[in-house]
């Protein structure tokens, strides 16, 4: 269609976006590189991509259209191969009088018009969008990684009693762009762009669902209908990757691949489990050195934060983090880490599975099946000379013996419990059979915590509530007056439509004083332990550091309630 330099050059030019000169070089520089025109300017000039077409549409009398806004009929879709649409970034959104509407990001792509034609057989009628609408509808049409499925259909080169002696074979041997690698890698990339910290990989009777967890929540992923077909090999390159037994699948296993995704090493922890219809697979993503997050990301208010600060950096004691599977506790560990960490302290931690790699701290990671457990780990700590100390997690009697030891003996030792809130991490300890007073003179504090998603803030939008809803959840309406609004998610492109965008913490901090530890001793119960700590030890629950949260724009009410359910029925039992 426009292919002659001087006429791209006329026509961008006339959009009054790009200073002359600098265009000029960058049309330049993208012949020499044989890149894409419209994407190479727009990331060398610093030009929004949605307003360069909107302008550029009027100067070469094609309609901008944002794809969000057109109802596409899925039968317009077989107009053109997946492996087109895929390989020009295009979308078929119409037919009309003989001629098949096509949304493009570059119209200056060589012979696109032309291989559209003879493709679909049809003549062709360019539409811009932008490039992120096209990529989002081709992957909630086709599914992630369609193009590289309808290869591997058209090669018949991967087949579900076929693959695994496939795979055996040396890995440079198979054709990356049309094999179950490249699919994998796509699977990887995705979860990468989209932020997700886990991917999960599940069979079902008639299809293979993948969902990714985005920012605490699972969100099914599209996948082209023929996956099932695939389901052997996929999984099986999965466990190539991660050196596991690939003719094993009786058993559940575990592994770890390493990856590099646009110059950032990603490390994935594997597990698979045998399932009535396969093998179902997870995938833990893991940013090494990077994620790494300080005190100050954690989302600590300044009461919070201060009092915090003046535990970790006691001499000795035990500081405890709680809560459920995905809230944050080992972040909340690097974290405290992070901020002590210097060169007149020795730190080393045991950890199952080292999540991220920190300079100037020894790191060990268990090895069960070798006899490398917490508590025999943390007996060879004690003969290391350490000044601080971090447990992965207290599981058992003889580990939380053994860090009380520590705390005991002049060591700062920092780790992880499951329980619901703090002050039940005190009769866990009991119930594990520690005595009363170790844990009373050893422990300094428990920090309960939970991740909330936070607000999107291009699209947050204030909305009222009703007063009776408020006061049933207690929030403090008394507030609104002098803070607020309070927001609600909405939904935008930045956010991918969820409304939100990022998490937070919300963290409630039991402090044991001298008023807590008779009743520690005392062996009373939770409740008691929150109550004493609610009246004289300045204790703020989640769900009322979550109402800071609310006030301050930061998140929602229904966040709020969602991860502190529980804590409202026991806050119910106090009252």
């Amino acid at each position: 269609m426009l292919t002659q330099t001087n006429r791209i050059f006329d026509l961008l030019a006339a959009t009054g976006l790009i200073d002359e000169a600098k265009l000029q070089d960058t049309l330049d520089e993208a012949r020499i590189n044989g890149a894409p025109v419209c994407r190479f300017v727009i990331d060398n000039t610093g030009v929004k991509e949605e307003e360069l077409l909107s302008k550029l549409a009027n100067s070469i009398n094609l309609p901008f259209l944002r794809l969000k806004e057109v109802e596409i009929d899925e039968e317009i879709l077989v107009k053109l191969p997946t492996k087109a649409i895929f390989q020009y970034n295009v979308i078929p959104l119409a037919e009309e009088d003989g001629c098949l509407k096509v949304a493009t990001s570059d119209p200056f792509t060589a012979g696109l018009v032309d291989a559209l034609r003879l493709a679909s057989e049809m003549k062709i009628r360019l539409v811009l969008s932008p490039s992120e609408d096209i990529e989002s509808t081709a992957k909630m049409f086709y599914g992630v990684g369609a193009e590289t499925l309808d290869r591997m259909m058209e090669d018949g080169a991967l087949d579900l009693d076929e693959e695994e002696d496939l795979l055996r074979q040396d890995l440079s041997e198979l054709d990356q762009e049309a094999s179950v690698v490249k699919f994998v890698n796509q699977i990887i990339w995705e979860a990468y762009k989209d932020r997700a910290t886990d991917i999960h990989i599940e069979p079902m009777e008639t299809d293979l669902r993948i969902r990714y967890r985005i920012d605490g929540v699972l969100h099914e992923t599209p996948m082209p209908p023929q996956l099932k077909r695939f389901q052997s090999s996929v999984i099986s390159r999965i466990k190539v990757m991660s050196n596991m037994d690939i003719a094993e699948k009786r058993l559940p296993q575990d592994g770890r691949i390493s990856v590099r995704i646009k110059g950032a090493e990603i490390d994935v922890r594997v597990s698979t489990m045998p399932t009535v219809y396969g093998e179902s697979v997870s995938l833990r993503l893991l940013m090494r050195g990077g994620g790494l997050v300080t005190m100050a990301d954690l989302g600590l208010n300044e009461h919070d934060s201060s009092l915090l600060k003046k535990m970790i950096t006691r001499p000795h004691g035990i500081l405890l983090v709680t809560g459920p599977t995905g809230s944050g506790k080992s972040t909340s560990l690097y974290a405290w880490l992070h901020t002590i960490n210097s060169v007149d302290k020795r730190i080393m931690s045991a950890e199952d599975p080292i999540e991220y790699e920190m300079k100037g701290v020894n790191q060990v990671q268990m090895r069960p099946e070798i006899g490398l457990t917490f508590a025999n780990t943390l007996r060879t700590f004690l003969r290391q000379d350490p000044d601080v100390i971090m447990v992965g997690e207290i599981r058992d009697k003889e580990t939380a013996e053994i860090a009380i030891r520590a705390a005991l003996t002049g060591h700062l030792v920092f780790s992880t419990i499951h329980t619901n809130d703090s002050a039940s991490t005190v009769t866990r300890l009991l119930d594990m059979g520690i005595e009363p007073f170790l844990v009373a003179s050893s422990v300094e504090g428990i920090v309960a915590q939970r991740l909330v998603r936070g607000l999107c803030n291009n699209c947050k939008q204030p909305k009222e509530f009703d007063l009776k809803f408020l006061k049933d959840h207690s929030f403090p309406i008394e507030r609104l007056t002098t803070e607020g609004p309070i927001y609600e998610a909405v939904g935008c492109d930045e956010c991918r439509g969820n409304g939100y965008k990022g998490r937070t913490g919300i963290f409630e901090i039991l402090h044991v004083t001298d008023d807590i530890r008779p009743l520690v001793v005392a062996h009373v119960t939770a409740a008691e332990i929150k109550t004493k700590a609610l009246e004289h030890g300045g204790m703020r629950t989640l769900r009322e550091d979550g109402w800071d949260k609310v006030l301050a724009g930061v998140t929602t009410i229904d966040e709020i309630l969602r991860v502190t359910e529980d804590e409202e029925y026991e806050e119910d039992e106090l009252n």
